[in-house]
């Protein structure tokens, strides 16, 4: 509380704006303000949208999960009008990175559970036999195997929830707007 004091002595400008009117006029729109925190309900919403999209766009090789990190990015900006700094940027994405990894590790927990493991294995391997891939290889089974393992889940965790949150950093940078005062192109 006297920090508040303190910086609204300092600040004249603190003093002719009541709480109210900052209230309202922040819950109307925020403009293209960086915020220091988010609004929980709508990440939550984004990330898990942006997570559930990211099991489809995954597959998409090196780009796939970095992806679905701004997309989580996107449909937080989108619903709150605001623009997000690179540190919540991170959470976003790495939060819809876990979504992804918590579907994964779900889906492989069932597998292992159901014993389905060896048919879920020769499915991946017909799977990359048509895609062109050297199914005798003998690292390329012990990667398939390995995924139904605690190390290939801890490894899918990081595969999954680190490049997200690069792709949140790097998506809100990007999704900044550009304000006219910002251009380079000066009339000569």
């Amino acid at each position: 509380m006297a920090d508040a004091g303190d910086a609204a002595g300092l600040n004249p400008a603190i003093d002719e704006v009541s709480p109210e009117k900052s209230e309202s006029r922040n819950a109307n729109f925020s403009g293209d303000r960086p915020r220091n925190d988010l609004d929980s309900r709508i990440a939550v919403r984004a990330a898990l949208k942006a997570g559930l999209l990211g099991i489809l766009i995954g597959a998409i090789p090196l780009i796939g999960i970095p992806l679905t990190g701004a997309l989580a990015v996107f449909f937080y900006r989108r619903k709150s009008r605001s623009i997000i700094p690179a540190a919540l940027g991170a959470r976003l994405g790495g939060a819809a990175g876990l979504v992804v990894f918590a579907i994964g590790a779900l889906l492989a927990v069932a597998i292992v559970g159901l014993h389905a493991q060896q048919q879920c294995i020769d499915m991946m391997m017909n799977t990359f036999q048509k895609l062109g891939a050297n199914t005798a290889d003998p690292q390329l089974r012990a990667s398939i195997h390995e995924v139904f393992t605690p190390s290939g889940q801890a490894i899918a965790f990081f595969v999954t929830v680190v490049p997200a949150s690069i792709g949140g950093v790097l998506a809100s940078f990007f999704l900044r707007s550009r304000s006219p005062g910002n251009n380079f192109n000066h009339k000569r």
